[in-house]
């Protein structure tokens, strides 16, 4: 079995808070079209466009995924995405960077943005359980999410709210806001990866737009700030990244790949 085997065959990419897989939705009062505007976190240079159409509990999503990280262990770089809600329905900046490293990581901006109610897999499961697979990720810098599924009552009520927000995780070390050892410490969410690889690359707060109305251009680089009690979100069940034979994964700047 090689290195990419390995990484994604065991990563049960457990991102969701609260396992939020409620009921079935049973109301309408989310209809519309949604889009969100995307920042850069941590130096990532990639850029996304999102539009969300919701019919009664039908949701279609188109994610168009760009110039993030390409590789990982040698294989395709597992990026997941998710709506998140619950909390103040915000991205975060550079201010939430608690301890200075040049990373926000997944728990600086967990005040922000809640937890997962919706994982936006490439295909199958789409509940906050779906966040364990990382075979159901993105796969690569450039991808799309292009599906139909059946929306959960929380994710509507979170639209509703207005406090629904996307999050594309997976940094690049040859860009990020980091040292290389930064990087590569332990990650807040699993000791047995870096920080860099389960950390939010990019976030977009969720707005209503008018029907079929698209995005224009790639993502905005600006995001709102605001700095928040992590103690309003209860980890529990976090995100968990399980490592492939208990092993640390590293990785490392190239110069081949800058050139």
């Amino acid at each position: 079995m090689n290195k990419t085997t390995r990484l994604l065959a065991v990563p049960a990419l457990s991102i969701g808070m609260l396992a939020m897989a409620g009921a079935p939705a049973m109301a309408d009062h989310a209809n519309g079209s949604y889009t969100a505007e995307f920042g850069q976190l941590s130096g990532t240079t990639g850029t996304a466009s999102f539009t969300m159409d919701i019919n009664d509990t039908e949701a279609t999503v188109n994610l168009q995924v760009s110039g993030l990280a390409e590789t990982f262990m040698d294989g395709p770089y597992p990026h997941v995405q998710h709506i998140h809600g619950g909390a103040a329905g915000e991205c975060p900046t550079a201010d939430n960077d608690e301890n200075g490293d040049g990373i926000v990581s997944t728990t600086d901006g967990a005040g922000s943005y809640g937890g997962i109610l919706t994982t936006l897999s490439t295909s199958g499961d789409t509940s906050a359980a779906a966040g364990l697979d990382l075979t159901l990720g993105g796969q690569g810098g450039n991808y799309s999410v292009e599906r139909t599924f059946e929306m959960n009552k929380e994710t509507l009520d979170s639209l509703e709210a207005g406090t629904a927000v996307v999050v594309i995780h997976g940094l690049d070390p040859a860009t990020v806001t980091a040292t290389e050892e930064a990087f590569n410490a332990e990650s807040d969410l699993d000791p047995a990866l870096p920080l860099g690889a389960t950390s939010p690359a990019l976030c977009g707060v969720v707005t209503a737009s008018q029907m079929g109305a698209m995005p224009e251009g790639g993502a905005d680089t600006g995001v709102a700030q605001e700095t928040n009690n992590l103690g309003m979100i209860a980890l529990g069940g976090g995100l968990v990244l399980a490592a492939a034979v208990g092993g640390t994964y590293v990785v490392r700047r190239r110069a081949a790949d800058r050139a």
